[in-house]
């Protein structure tokens, strides 16, 4: 027992102190961005990353002299191929984990719309008090499942938030809904929903539970949930980092949690 005792002293507390940080250097996060417009040095226009993204997620104004550009983060996969190609700085790494948003329109970004509210610091939601019980269903490839069982490690520690996750929707206050819900999923998610008590949530986890990302038009019909049932909030990523989940689900929740970052940590997630 004092040999466990004392392996525990030493290896210390795992435990992330600091609530939603920044990635690390180095570490790619969503892309986000600037006010530098999209236009060649001739003054022609630039597509370069309208071209190299995957899943149709920038759009260019060519009819725009400006050089205006948006980005769907809903439908944004994350792998970076727009930063790289982008001579311009107009599309640059985003490393904040803080990008969960409750209204699908403010997933879409605009490099002439650059005024974005500051992160939200949720306020505690006297219908879940202090504790929150999620239902996950698993529509897609899981990779978004299993950043969430990350979230539940000792470095997150999900649970220490009231965040738990149950087996039956009858017992669940949030509906986390992972994967771009194809036609064989869709009768199930409904019957899902249908168990749970109100009042209930509806979180749309990875850009497949936001838009289909890549599976989007496709045989399957996978469109993601929001046309399927209302959605509270909005998690892009594919998959989203363990600190964004945490943000988000703590957004469905309105907790007070994240009114403990600092004054300096808020100020930086506000210019993100």
């Amino acid at each position: 027992m004092l040999d466990l005792l004392s392996y525990l002293i030493k290896q210390g507390v795992a435990t992330s102190k600091e609530l939603c940080p920044d990635l690390p250097e180095g570490v790619r996060g969503l892309p986000k961005l600037t006010e530098a417009a999209c236009k060649n040095k001739d003054g022609t226009d630039c597509n370069l990353c309208a071209e190299a993204c995957p899943t149709d997620a920038i759009n260019i104004f060519k009819e725009d002299e400006r050089g205006k550009v948006s980005l769907d983060l809903g439908s944004c996969i994350g792998c970076g191929m727009c930063v790289e190609v982008c001579p311009t700085g107009t599309i640059v790494n985003n490393p904040s984990t803080r990008t969960a948003v409750k209204k699908r329109q403010d997933l879409v970004l605009s490099n002439f719309d650059l005024e974005r509210p500051a992160p939200i610091v949720p306020t505690l939601n006297p219908l879940f008090r202090r504790s929150v019980a999620a239902r996950v269903v698993s529509t897609g490839c899981s990779a978004c499942d299993m950043e969430l069982g990350a979230a539940g490690n000792p470095i997150f520690d999900i649970e220490r938030f009231g965040i738990t996750v149950v087996a039956s929707p009858r017992f669940a206050d949030v509906l986390v809904v992972t994967g771009p819900v194809s036609k064989g999923m869709q009768s199930a998610l409904k019957s899902c929903h249908e168990a749970m008590s109100a009042p209930r949530s509806i979180i749309a986890l990875g850009t497949c539970a936001i838009s289909g990302g890549v599976h989007k038009g496709g045989y399957a019909d996978a469109c993601g949930v929001e046309n399927l049932l209302p959605v509270s909030v909005y998690i892009p990523g594919c998959p989203p980092h363990p600190w964004s989940i945490i943000y988000g689900m703590l957004l469905a929740m309105e907790s007070g949690t994240l009114s403990k970052l600092s004054s300096k940590q808020a100020k930086a997630k506000a210019n993100t």
